[in-house]
């Protein structure tokens, strides 16, 4: 069985993947996650070698989305094929 705090990082990954413009308030949107849920997954990400990075959309300072930059040692392909055990670890 998948580990539920790798599999959430792993999900939120492949969801900013599949968003143009993937906010905060967007990914709150399509996982039904709490904002603070996102915002600690999105700080421990650079942990597992990820590079991501917050672009800037507007005047205000938190306007914004983000962008993965860089994998690092994940495969996006067997990320998006495990989509389902990836859900189902988080649910146990």
């Amino acid at each position: 069985m998948l580990n539920p705090t790798f599999s959430r990082r792993l999900l939120l990954l492949h969801e900013i993947d599949q968003h143009d413009k993937a906010s905060v308030p967007e990914l709150m949107k399509s996982l039904g996650w709490p904002r603070r849920t996102l915002q600690d997954i999105i700080k421990a990400l650079p942990g597992l070698g990820v590079q991501i990075e917050f672009v800037e959309d507007g005047v205000r300072h938190n306007d914004g989305h983000y962008r993965i930059t860089d994998w690092g040692p994940i495969n996006p392909k067997w990320v998006k094929a495990q989509l389902s055990e990836l859900q189902q670890a988080i649910q146990a």
